[in-house]
């Protein structure tokens, strides 16, 4: 187990110094949660991580896709469209590689190609979007991460009963928790007003630390100065 893990390639945040923190980058076959208050950069790490699963392994990512799940329609593709510009540049700049060296599949436009986006308006669509991810990624075997922004927002809106509440939140984790070991992903989850979590197997998913910390191997706190 030891050795498998070693061999398991971690997605770069685009810090260093959070890299370090994480054992080097978000790691596959786990789940991270990373929490932090409204407007402290949960859905742009979000953004990130969809970019940088898809640098290609000769240059130390994964070379995969991404699913990104919005529920809070906070994914912004002008953003998104930034950040794959930044990291492509960033990414050669480290090689020392040359701009007219990019081949057609690294430019920005294949980035935002390679994320699958769904757009998840009610508690109903994100269940059965969650029960169809395993036939989904069976599909789409070069998906390496999956964020589901964020997880807990429509049960928070349209959920009164709490206790079926805590049920189907519990049960769509250990269901996440079983796609990330089954396709060697990662996956993030993240709360709007508290946590993210990374599903280190391909989904990333916001929002649903409270009721699934049992299940999260690695949580992050983000705090402004």
């Amino acid at each position: 187990m030891l050795s498998e893990e070693q061999a398991l390639r971690h997605i770069s945040t685009g810090s260093g110094d959070l890299d370090s923190i994480l054992g080097g980058g978000i790691h596959c076959k786990e789940v991270t949660e990373i929490g932090g208050v409204p407007g402290i950069g949960k859905t742009q790490l979000g953004i990130q991580l969809a970019i940088n699963v898809q640098i290609p392994y000769d240059f130390g990512g994964l070379g995969g896709k991404a699913i990104y799940i919005d529920t809070e329609g906070s994914f912004m593709a002008e953003r998104a469209y930034q950040i794959a510009e930044a990291s492509i540049l960033d990414t050669f700049d480290n090689f020392g590689c040359q701009l007219k060296e990019i081949p057609e599949k690294l430019k920005a436009e294949s980035f935002l190609a390679n994320i699958f986006y769904f757009r998840i308006c009610s508690y109903t669509e994100q269940i059965a979007l969650i029960n169809y991810l395993d036939q989904f990624l069976v599909e789409h075997k070069d998906v390496k991460i999956v964020i589901i922004d964020s997880v807990t927002f429509h049960f928070r809106q349209d959920f009164d009963d709490l206790a079926l509440r805590t049920r189907v939140l519990g049960g769509m984790s250990q269901k996440l928790m079983n796609l990330a070991k089954k396709f060697s992903l990662s996956e993030i989850v993240g709360r709007t007003h508290a946590q993210i979590e990374l599903f280190c197997i391909g989904m990333a998913t916001i929002g649903m630390h409270i009721l699934i910390s049992h299940h999260i191997f690695v949580q992050l706190q983000c705090i402004s100065q």
